[in-house]
């Protein structure tokens, strides 16, 4: 599938486009500042870019209000069709964050319940209770999101429900032409509605990508041949900052030779979408203890197997963190900045792309110490081996090459490995053996 060498980009759009933080019902065309990004997505190297819901809502987008209608504070369906057909001229494809699990309060169905009660033709679309009452003393009850009652469980066993859903998809790819779905609280969906929902998407759009939030368990059993193709790796999210901030590669490496290593790997085959951080999570600036470790942690988001995704404004050291609030995580940013931690990540992209191994290989680690590591993606005849120093001094690794030579893909010269090669304090390399 297009997704295996591709690189995702992750936009929060309320918060990106500086929108209200309620919906105050007034439409202005704030998506269109996404074209403005759209060249320097091109040349950071950007494939797809995931966005999180753009859709009608009360507040924050997961609070759905209408499935049907760009949220005003964003513009019309029109103005975002248009997005989306400039970035697909620049070959950058889209993915909507399929919010199904639950909805708002404002939800025009949700709305007729309060009003008609036990006379409401969509009393069960959701879980209801009318002989109790809740906090809002709406005079009955009803199933929220893990507690939260302004998020209103659906009913994923009803009929009714299931067709208003995947209608609503129907009328995205017909509308905005996407290209895949980012399940929001995968974990949370019924197995049988995913497996309807895998076969439906199927027959929407050839290679028509499904991803699923998932923080824990084993991942297939819900990213599978009959399911989604995809999930969000939490467990070498968690792997990169720990091990950097504790000084120990040994975690990493270890989650990375469980899940991929040759032959025995727990989820060889899958390619899982990995990130440093997102919109639920501090930032990676802000998340590392030592500054210099920031470009570490993209090294090792680009050298790992899997789909790497970046969120918005982190690739240059854009800081928030989660004990501020959501909002902290999800800035309304201005003119891309290019830095050198941008330029960094821009070299490591286009080194993966270029790259088969880093694509598609089988992961083996090589050495490992508590600040250094070294492994290795390969594929049919491509070798590399992803090294990293996260000490502040300069180490040499012992390892046997088998009298190989190799290209140092970060500044394209030749080495002898034989000879030994010294790694540099807080560095990365890349070496494509001969």
């Amino acid at each position: 599938m297009w997704t295996n060498s591709s690189i995702f980009y992750q936009i929060y759009p309320l918060g990106f486009c500086g929108a209200p933080k309620d919906n105050d019902g007034v439409t202005v065309n704030r998506i269109r500042k996404i074209v403005d990004w759209t060249d320097y997505l091109s040349k950071l190297g950007i494939d797809a870019i995931l966005f999180n819901p753009i859709f009608e809502s009360d507040r924050h987008g997961y609070d759905m209000r209408d499935y049907t209608r760009v949220d005003c504070r964003l513009g019309t369906n029109e103005d975002f069709a248009n997005v989306c057909r400039v970035l697909h001229k620049h070959e950058i494809r889209i993915i909507l964050d399929g919010v199904f699990n639950h909805v708002g309060r404002g939800f025009w169905a949700f709305q007729d319940v309060l009003n008609n009660r036990e006379h409401s033709a969509y009393k069960d679309w959701f879980h209801i209770q009318f002989q109790q009452d809740n906090g809002y003393h709406d005079g009955l009850s009803y199933e929220g999101w893990e507690g939260h009652y302004e998020l209103v469980k659906l009913n994923l066993k009803n009929r009714e429900v299931i067709d208003y859903l995947f209608h609503s998809i129907g009328k995205w790819v017909e509308e905005f032409d996407i290209d895949g779905l980012r399940l929001d609280v995968a974990y949370c969906l019924e197995h049988d509605f995913l497996r309807e929902l895998r076969s439906f998407c199927d027959g929407l759009k050839q290679d028509f990508f499904i991803v699923g939030e998932t923080l824990f368990g084993d991942y297939r059993q819900i990213a599978n041949d009959t399911m989604m193709h995809s999930c969000t790796n939490y467990e070498c999210y968690k792997g990169i900052h720990s091990s950097l901030n504790d000084m120990n590669m040994f975690e990493i490496s270890y989650s990375l030779n469980r899940q991929f290593g040759g032959g025995s790997g727990l989820y060889e085959g899958l390619q899982l979408l990995s990130f440093v951080d997102n919109h639920d999570v501090s930032r990676i600036a802000s998340i590392l203890k030592d500054k210099n470790h920031l470009p570490l942690s993209y090294g090792l988001l680009l050298g790992m197997p899997g789909i790497p995704c970046i969120y918005y404004g982190s690739e240059w050291g854009t800081e928030g963190s989660k004990q501020n609030g959501d909002d902290a995580l999800r800035p309304c940013l201005d003119a891309p900045v290019k830095n050198e931690l941008s330029a960094f990540v821009m070299k490591l992209i286009s080194i993966r792309k270029h790259s088969k191994a880093l694509c598609y290989g089988d992961y083996k680690n090589i050495m490992i110490t508590n600040r250094q590591l070294i492994f290795e993606r390969c594929f049919e005849d491509e070798r590399i081996w992803v090294a990293l120093n996260i000490d502040s001094v300069p180490y040499t690794p012992h390892i046997n090459s088998n009298g190989e030579n190799a290209v140092d893909l970060m500044t394209d010269t030749e080495i002898r490995l034989k000879d030994g090669c010294s790694l540099p304090p807080y560095s990365l390399l890349f070496w494509k053996l001969k």
